[in-house]
């Protein structure tokens, strides 16, 4: 949202030098998308130093379960990352892996034709 401010005439100059004078201030227009995409930066900014301070060293046996942790944490994190497709170009790639699998099942059929024919020719 755009921040307006008002352009007003200074009534203290105009006494002084007889002639009107504009005060003019900056227009400050905010995305209000980047500064949530900073915001969010600045968090996971923080986060990492926060982790990245502490230094906690857990014991031999819990390591094992504090990588499994992490790892679920961290796909988890990847998944809410990813765009994914609606419906209707869902099916669209659907029939484009399945017309490819055909054509490549002909392709394949063809030349085992072809060399089922040409060995068959050879060895007889």
């Amino acid at each position: 949202m755009a921040k307006i401010t008002r352009i007003k005439a200074s009534d203290h100059r105009e006494a002084e030098t007889k002639e009107p004078s504009i005060v003019r201030k900056k227009v400050v227009i905010k995305d209000k998308k980047a500064d949530k995409a900073n915001k969010k930066a600045q968090k996971v900014e923080e986060k990492k130093a926060k982790k990245a301070n502490t230094g906690k060293k857990h014991f031999i046996l819990f390591r094992p379960f504090c990588a499994i942790g992490r790892y679920f944490k961290e796909s988890w994190q990847e998944i809410r990352q990813v765009r994914w497709p609606n419906r209707k170009a869902t099916w669209k790639m659907v029939l484009a892996v399945v017309i490819y699998a055909a054509i490549f099942v002909a392709i394949l059929l063809l030349l085992d034709l072809l060399f089922s024919f040409i060995f068959n020719n050879i060895l007889k």
